[in-house]
């Protein structure tokens, strides 16, 4: 068997995962959103300066908001706001909720199942909005801030939901008004995390005979200065306008994927633009439009494109679910979570191993239960069962003894691993056993999902990607046990 170069094996952590069977040679066209899909930035400092435009304007209208600050630490994707409490949770993939936090405080367990034990996300009611990109941390942060201080007194007139209208309408002008994205231009250096691979991973697909477009939603004028930033440089004598079969600037997804709006032409780099009179044309620049009219200009059906977002709806549902494009999510959270998972991957197996005696020892508990239950009534004891009452007793209460001091051991464990990846929330992929809410999402929706694009530099522009064999709960009983080298997280 032949290997691969070793330069060309990825990190577990730079890997593209596959949710749906994907070659790429099938692919002959490849979009690309900009704002943390192919310009990554720096969470931290993005998000700040978001929080503190925000808190400015505030502040100018009157609100309390002077010592709010930004914590990028208390936040994550994939959690939902729940507007009708003034809260925020995590899911699982059926809706249940198993963290929450009221403000800037995590709940305590019993206040938690009080609040949600009959409760579940359904993020079709207008109750639940889902955090989905990396944007969404400052506008969370801003929210909890604000719930604590309505709860004081402070923000007389508002209730939880208009509280969230209130920070999306702020955020909505700090963008729209430029303040912010101006500084970000100003100053690209402290905001934008180069990745020198990226050029190239993008000049493979495009020798590769692949053509490229970019759709996004940034105005013309903040597009033109960060992906001359973040791709120029890599690029000695060319342009990143030379990766691209078309740019389009404010595209405004969602609506581009199933709307008609038409185009506008920019004609330079001033941004002068022009209604847009006859069809699109190769190497241009436009505002606005629709996927349709991208996908005739290719001439290809949905099945050979792939578009590559880090928006789980607006980049990646909806360009599935109404184009049937292929579709690639970018999570640059993944490559932590994923480093996490292995480093504790020794310490996993022993959790395994502690709760599989655990399920032991409670279906043991359960059967001398029923044991002292049918004693009282005189009836046959469980297959395997024998005692008097007061043995059947004894035996119950040495197996208790038994169930504490294991609990004990896997106690320190399972918090260990509930904070992989986020210190409060955990793992960005799992809600305790289950897949979290978000990975459901991107388990429905896209069908390969990465920490950054340059992760495709590896895959090559002719690989293949096989999905894994789905898992089901009574595949434990019927799979050989994984060999020692995947329990310890080998590749």
């Amino acid at each position: 068997m032949t290997t691969p170069p070793a330069a060309f094996e990825p990190s577990p952590e730079r890997r593209v995962f596959c949710n749906r069977t994907l070659n790429m040679r099938s692919i002959a066209v490849v979009g690309f959103d900009m704002d943390y899909t192919l310009v990554h930035y720096d969470v931290t400092a993005w998000e700040e300066r978001a929080f503190a435009h925000v808190q400015q304007r505030l502040l100018a209208a009157g609100h309390p908001v002077q010592s709010i600050r930004f914590d990028a630490e208390r936040f994550a994707r994939g959690l939902v706001l729940d507007l009708q409490r003034g809260n925020l949770v995590k899911a699982n993939r059926f809706g249940y909720i198993t963290q929450a936090a009221h403000g800037m405080q995590m709940l305590a367990h019993d206040a938690q199942r009080a609040a949600y034990s009959q409760v579940w996300v359904d993020l079709a009611e207008p109750r639940w909005v889902f955090l989905n990109t990396l944007f969404s941390l400052s506008e969370a942060c801003l929210y909890a801030q604000l719930v604590d201080l309505l709860d004081a007194g402070r923000m007389p007139g508002f209730d939880y939901g208009t509280l969230y209208e209130l920070v999306g309408k702020t955020m909505d002008a700090a963008h729209l008004e430029g303040e912010l994205k101006a500084e970000i231009i100003a100053d690209p250096e402290r905001f934008v995390a180069l990745d020198p691979e990226l050029p190239r991973t993008l000049l493979d697909l495009q020798q590769a005979g692949k053509q490229l477009f970019l759709a996004t939603n940034s105005e013309w004028h903040y597009t033109q200065a960060m992906m001359q930033y973040a791709f120029d440089r890599h690029l000695p004598g060319g342009s990143w306008r030379d990766l691209f079969t078309l740019v389009i600037a404010q595209a405004r997804k969602p609506g581009f994927f199933d709307g008609t709006a038409g185009f506008a032409e920019i004609v330079d780099e001033a941004g002068t633009e022009r209604p847009l009179q006859g069809p699109l044309q190769a190497g241009g620049v436009y505002r606005g439009g629709n996927a349709q009219a991208v996908q005739d200009f290719f001439g290809c059906g949905g099945e050979s494109i792939l578009y590559v977002g880090d928006h789980v709806y607006a980049d990646v549902h909806v360009s599935s679910q109404i184009r049937r494009w292929r579709t690639a999510m970018i999570l640059r959270e993944l490559e932590d979570e994923v480093r996490d998972e292995r480093e504790f991957a020794a310490t996993q197996v022993a959790l395994h191993d502690h709760m599989a005696v655990k399920e032991r020892l409670d279906h043991r508990q359960a059967v001398l239960r029923l044991a002292l239950q049918r004693a009282s009534a005189g009836e046959p004891l469980p297959e395997g069962v024998t005692g008097s009452t007061p043995e059947l007793q004894e035996q119950l209460r040495l197996l208790r003894r038994e169930i504490e001091a294991l609990d004990a051991q896997i106690a320190p464990l399972a918090r260990a691993a509930g904070h992989l990846g986020h210190p409060l929330w955990g793992p960005l992929m799992r809600a305790g056993n289950d897949k979290s809410r978000l990975a459901r999402q991107i388990e429905g929706h896209a069908d390969v999902y990465t920490s950054r694009v340059s992760n495709f530099l590896r895959l090559t522009p002719f690989g293949y990607l096989r999905a894994v064999r789905g898992s089901l709960p009574h595949d434990s009983f019927t799979e050989p046990p994984p060999s020692a080298e995947a329990a310890a997280g080998g590749s």
